[in-house]
């Protein structure tokens, strides 16, 4: 039956392991899939230290997973789709002085895109993944809804904000409504192979966090020397590249100077680093573009809500004020620090995902 064929995400983790256990448990046809997004040295890759979701051991493990589970399991080449989608994307952004999120732009692309309609070709009418994010149909909107996971340390909502209806009637998020003690409680009750795992961290095509050694390979001009300057114009130094640097970062300038200085803006057409004290960082207010909407339609007018500038920051209370369609402004009841152009801004009314869109600039 269609409607009980599953294609699960599998990057060899604990929490999409457990999800094609659940889902079997369940009584659903699973079949696992493990995504090859880049190509990296196979000893790298098969490293146990390497804390990243990329190639050979992300393959090896959720293949022994996909064994143990009775489940069939493929292995998707999307290296090419993702080129063009997310690295083609991460790099023009750090040209431009931005911060990128690829792993927000991964999903949207990749993930609940191209791989759910691989699902579609294998006969699946669903796509699972080991999200710590909720998906819930709601009656009285019709909407179907993205909601924060149980476990709130370990929620992920903040990288799916940019999925469509379409694709959420699709997913199946079925880790969200535990834990992630209960999760590897139940993945030990399993005997799965990746119980202990440790949890993916690192970007898949850097995975030693390495960001300019990778563009020094695809955009070396983002690594060009040139001026720190402070706020006032005054040349303090000469910094290694502009896609070194982001916006609140203190280590690396290289500088002498009486009190800290941190990062405080990047401008990309002069390749100029501005640097300033910790007070400079802090800002009320952000204009985003590229808005995506969950829970509602559209924003017609002001709207109080909490909003999340960037994965690990604490939600604060903000008033969203449309521009356009597609285009807000964001004020905060209080200053926010290191507010990031390329980062998403992403809102909430309690524990439902509103929607979000990417930060092109803070103001005031």
């Amino acid at each position: 039956m269609r409607g009980r064929k599953v294609v699960v995400a599998m990057s060899g983790g604990v929490d999409s392991s457990v999800a094609a256990a659940l889902l079997q448990e369940r009584g659903y046809e699973v079949i696992g899939v493990t995504m090859n997004l880049f190509s990296l040295p196979r000893e790298l890759c098969r490293s146990e230290e390497l804390r990243s979701c990329c190639g050979w051991k992300a393959v090896e493990d959720s293949h022994r997973v996909a064994v143990q589970l009775g489940i069939p399991h493929y292995v998707a080449d999307f290296r090419k789709e993702f080129e063009g989608a997310v690295i083609a994307d991460f790099i023009r952004e750090y040209g431009r002085g931005r911060t990128p999120n690829p792993c927000i732009r991964c999903n949207e692309r990749i993930k609940f895109k191209i791989l759910l309609e691989r699902a579609r070709r294998l006969g699946a009418g669903r796509l699972a993944t080991g999200h710590h994010a909720r998906v819930k149909g709601d009656a009285e909107s019709g909407r179907f809804l993205l909601k924060k996971g149980k476990d709130r340390a370990k929620d992920q909502s903040y990288f799916l904000y940019r999925l469509t209806q379409a694709q959420l009637s699709r997913v199946l998020m079925p880790v969200g409504d535990f834990t992630k003690a209960e999760v590897r409680k139940m993945a030990r009750r399993w005997g799965l192979p990746v119980a202990e795992k440790e949890e993916s961290q690192e970007t898949c095509f850097a995975p030693l966090g390495d960001y300019p050694d990778f563009l020094a390979g695809r955009l070396p001009e983002a690594l060009r020397p040139g001026p720190i300057e402070d706020t006032a114009g005054h040349l303090l130094g000469k910094h290694k590249g502009i896609g070194r640097y982001t916006i609140g970062q203190r280590r690396g300038l290289g500088i002498a100077a009486s009190r800290p200085l941190y990062v405080v803006a990047i401008d990309a057409r002069r390749n100029t680093i501005v640097v300033g004290p910790e007070k400079d960082l802090s800002r009320r207010s952000l204009e985003a573009s590229s808005l995506r909407l969950i829970a509602v339609k559209k924003i017609d007018g002001p709207l109080t809500l909490k909003a999340k500038i960037r994965y690990k920051h604490r939600e604060a209370k903000a008033l969203v004020r449309p521009l356009s369609p597609r285009r807000v402004v964001v004020e905060f009841d209080r200053p926010q620090r290191a507010i990031t152009p390329g980062q998403s801004v992403v809102f909430y009314r309690r524990d439902i995902v509103l929607g979000g869109g990417i930060i092109d600039k803070s103001l005031d």
